[in-house]
């Protein structure tokens, strides 16, 4: 079964295809130009919807099952910031490190040294026929400093729940066990099956 991904992001496409190892992965850049797609709706599951619809109605090819991911953390001392908005927190044309940065920084402005945080994945699946969303969490606790080198994203500053390391300091196969996106990815792999 052929998945097209609704994302370039390197990361994603690299921790899918090692999560979908029975599918045919392919980032939809690899089909069609890339495009820009508008993120504007207020929660993860609505903007994980806009991405697959949006690459879904760009193919020409009406038999695809198409993927998006919406993902990000949430930290309780900043009233859940950044959210949504985690993937351009730093601003709009911020990296990773410039995101990871910005987070550190915040959470220390309000006097924190750590704050409980937990990430949100919503995965949209939509094909001719079917639209659907799954959702997976990860509990754990946001530090105001980096450690280790592994992962993406704002994995070198989160413990997960039960663990003294950073994501970005545990191995590939123990991130994949506790991954907010891995427990989505299992739900919907139980959803790809029944299509």
């Amino acid at each position: 079964m052929k998945l097209v991904l609704a994302t370039s992001n390197k990361g994603k496409v690299r921790e899918i295809k090692a999560m979908c190892k029975d599918f045919e992965v392919i980032p939809y850049s690899e089909l069609i130009e890339e495009f820009e797609i508008v993120e504007d709706a207020d929660t993860f599951k609505d903007n994980a919807l806009l991405k697959a619809h949006a690459v879904f109605n760009a193919l020409d090819d009406k038999e695809v099952i198409v993927i998006a991911d919406d993902s990000g953390i949430s930290v309780e001392v900043l009233d859940g910031a950044p959210g949504i908005y985690s993937a351009r927190y730093g601003g709009e044309d911020a990296d990773d490190k410039d995101n990871l940065n910005a987070l550190m920084k915040n959470i220390k402005a309000v006097g924190a040294e750590s704050s409980p945080a937990f990430y949100t994945a919503a995965i949209a699946i939509v094909t001719k026929d079917v639209e659907r969303t799954v959702h997976g969490w990860m509990y754990g606790t946001a530090l105001t400093e980096a450690q280790g080198e592994g992962g993406f994203g704002y994995d070198p500053m989160f413990i997960p729940l039960g663990y003294d390391k950073t994501l970005g300091e545990l191995d590939d196969e123990t991130k994949r066990k506790l991954s907010h996106r891995s427990k989505a990815l299992s739900l919907a792999r139980k959803v790809l099956k029944t299509l």
